[in-house]
Order: structure tokens, then sequence, then C-alpha cells
């Protein structure tokens, strides 16, 4: 068996050892998944047990270190070495033909974890997705604490159904991260109420209610939309301009995204 390179930590590389956890999310794919992509197998600790699964499969990674690893349970044709943020997921899905529910699967590099979530949203044919992130993020993501809204969980939570699926201890990789992680569950709503169409629009509407996290969010919006316009729109959503927008619900965030988006 050929040792794993050193992990980098300027990819934010951290090597999960714990077997309860890599049989949970591996068992997190549902036997519905029409195929399989991991992001970042390193050195395949997921990987080995994915490609048991009976499904098209296949792995993004960016780091070259990891080919003859790599190559110890995958074939040269599954493995596509580049960067998960530029490299082309519909274009590969489509090529590949591997249908309309497609399961991701990566214990996310926390130092990108936010914009490959923001991505892998807008991937049409990922219907499932198990994620790991840094606790922080994940909490960003979903929480059950009241007043816990914020721009990523109502922009995961109006494409996806979303439950937590691991609590991960540092202790559970090598080198273990300062931080603790946790592994969330995903499944594509098959009718969001914002649509993938107005993806960029519903982000962008987003950023601006969420810019300022302890003012106003009437003050807010009025910074951004004609004043007239925001108290009409906060009328019609029955809210008043004087909450902040962490106690929002997702379904008032969307309705007053219709609003004024």
């Amino acid at each position: 068996m050929i040792k794993a390179p050193r992990a980098d930590k300027d990819l934010g590389q951290h090597y999960l050892k714990d077997r309860k956890v890599i049989e949970g999310i591996c068992a997190d794919v549902p036997a519905e998944a029409t195929a399989i992509i991991e992001v970042g197998p390193g050195p395949a600790t997921l990987t080995t047990t994915l490609a048991t699964l009976q499904k098209k499969f296949y792995v993004v990674e960016k780091d070259l270190r990891f080919e003859e690893k790599l190559l110890e349970c995958l074939s040269r044709e599954q493995i596509n070495f580049a960067d998960a943020l530029e490299f082309d997921l519909d274009a590969f899905i489509d090529e590949k033909e591997l249908g309309s529910k497609v399961s991701l699967v990566s214990n996310l590099p926390y130092n990108v974890s936010t914009p490959l979530l923001v991505k892998f949203l807008q991937v049409e044919d990922i219907a499932f997705m198990t994620l790991m992130f840094q606790k922080e993020v994940a909490d960003k993501v979903f929480s059950r604490e009241k007043n816990s809204m914020s721009s990523l969980m109502a922009l995961t939570q109006n494409y996806f159904d979303c439950r937590p699926l691991l609590k991960v201890p540092p202790g559970a990789f090598l080198p273990p991260p300062r931080v603790d992680s946790a592994v969330l569950s995903f499944s594509r709503k098959p009718a969001p109420a914002v649509s993938l169409k107005e993806f960029d629009a519903f982000e962008s509407f987003l950023r601006k209610l969420f810019s300022q996290k302890r003012k106003q969010m009437g003050g807010i919006l009025k910074g951004h939309y004609e004043p007239a316009k925001v108290e009409l729109a906060l009328y019609e959503c029955g809210l008043s301009g004087t909450l902040r927008a962490e106690t929002l619900q997702l379904e008032e965030v969307q309705l007053l995204y219709k609003k004024l988006g």
C-alpha cells in the first residue's frame, strides 16, 4: 500500500481516519443516486468505500500527489485532476451521462468550503450531497437555534432540504484541526420557491439583506431599494422594518425577495 503524502495546510487538508465517520458518510449516499462524484478525495479515505457502491463513480482532486494512492482503488479514467472551483460539473455530468440524481460527497477543504457549496447548489443534476464542514460554517447552513438565519442558510435551504448527519471531533482527523467539524446531508427540492434561473439575483438580494446583521432590516433595504417600495414590501409580507434579518424564517426571506428582487 502506498503511503499518503503529508497533509498540505495551504490546501486545508485534514485526513479523515475515524472509521465510524467514514462509514456514516458513505452510507448517506441514497440508493436512487444515479452516480457519485467525490470532490477532494485526497488519500482515498472515503473513496475506497464509495467505489464499492456499484454506481458510476468519479473524483475531482487538485493535488497531483495523490495519483498513485487513488489508482489503488480507481481507474485512471475515474480521476480528474482539477481545481473543483473551476471544474465544470454541469458539462462533466452531461459528458459522462451521469443522470439527474448525482450524489456529491466531500470532506470539504475548510478554506474554500463556502464557495464550493455555492457552486454545488447551482448544478441542477446534483440531487444529493453529503458534505463535511468546519462546525462554524455548518451552523451557518443549518441550525435549530432561534434568530440564526443567514445569507448562506437562506440560499442553501431554498434549494435543498438539509439535516445534520454527524458531529466530528478534531481527533477524527490527521492532523487534527483546531476546530470541531460537522457533516450535513442534503436533498434537492424539486420545486424551490426561488428557481435556479434566479440564483444570481437571489444571492445578490441576500447579500444586501444580511450585510449588517445588527441593524434593522428596513434601514438596510432602504439603502439598496426605493424606500417607498421597501415600506410596501414589508407591509405586504407582514413584517416590521425594525426586525433584524437573522430573526426571519426562510419563507419570509423568500417572500421579501419576490416583492423586492
